[in-house]
């Protein structure tokens, strides 16, 4: 063997050995037919890709209560959106545990046989937002981008980046992408004292927001669906617990009995709300002699 051959064939093995602890490659652009939901994803050795939700949320519109107006308006909106006719981002805020996230992965299950996919982006992604819509701008699909439980801080990119994916940017929103977002602030953004220093009023009479709150505004603004949501009454709450304690084979007597002890489970959370009463449900139907969440 020349001492070229040998030096090729170490390092074939040197290579050998370098691939066999190295991650394996991950396309960016998923196989579409694997999955109706998608997570975009960072990779620790740089670079993103979109990775199928092999599970995804089974939850249906009809299991939704006591969120009828925000239901019918979300719905009519994905089915525009659907339909390839206008149709408006959405921002949901609001009263916590009341529905808004459940309320975006059953638009998923209602119409991902017409072609809806969902991609969920967490906040520290949301700077990857330019390569996402171009990564599905030439689908078939319809898809909505999912922002859960956002909130900002002063300065932070992904604010930059939701404003423009919005409406801020020189290139043409692709129209097969919508931004469906929820969040316990109704601009997204932390509210001060301070930010009404900046108010000043006309000798009409005029009041004109400073800069810092202009500012704040202008990220929900860009959102054209505002849908809110509030805390349950009581008898609403415990009509939800009803709900799922009959879809786990609760006898009526059973729900009846679970009454009081429902009343002070919200108690001990200081909420009344559907995700309470879901874990109240399932606490008291898993205690039953043979109970099945099947």
């Amino acid at each position: 063997m020349t001492p070229l051959e040998q030096f090729l064939h170490r390092a074939e093995s040197l290579l050998a050995r370098v691939e066999a602890v190295l991650p394996p490659v991950i396309p960016r652009e998923p196989d579409w037919k694997r999955a109706t939901a998608f997570r975009w994803r960072r990779r620790a050795s740089g670079g993103s890709f979109l990775q199928p939700v092999l599970h995804a949320a089974t939850i249906r519109f009809e299991e939704l209560q006591h969120v009828e107006a925000q239901k019918r308006q979300i719905e009519q909106n994905t089915r525009q959106f659907i339909a390839r006719r206008p149709a408006n981002n959405v921002l949901l805020t609001g009263a916590r545990g009341t529905g808004k996230s459940s309320l975006i992965k059953a638009c998923l299950n209602g119409f991902a046989g017409e072609g809806l996919r969902l991609i969920e982006v967490d906040k520290s992604d949301l700077a990857d937002l330019p390569d996402i819509v171009d990564l599905v701008a030439g689908r078939p699909e319809r898809f909505v981008i999912f922002c859960d439980d956002l909130s900002f801080e002063e300065g932070e990119a992904g604010y930059k980046a939701l404003k423009v994916a919005l409406d801020g940017s020189i290139a043409t929103p692709s129209d097969n992408v919508l931004i469906y977002a929820t969040s316990n602030r109704r601009h997204l953004m932390p509210e001060k004292m301070s930010d009404n220093a900046g108010f000043s009023h006309s000798d009409e009479g005029e009041l004109h927001p400073g800069e810092a709150v202009e500012e704040k505004i202008s990220l929900s603004e860009r959102f054209g669906l505002w849908l809110s949501f509030y805390p349950f009454r009581q008898d609403d709450y415990l009509e939800i617990v009803a709900h799922w304690l009959a879809s786990f084979g609760c006898t009526p007597q059973q729900i009846e009995s679970a009454r009081p002890l429902a009343l002070q489970w919200a108690l001990g959370r200081g909420s009344r709300s559907g995700r309470v009463a879901w874990q109240f449900a399932k606490d008291y139907a898993g205690k039953l002699p043979g109970s099945s969440t099947a």
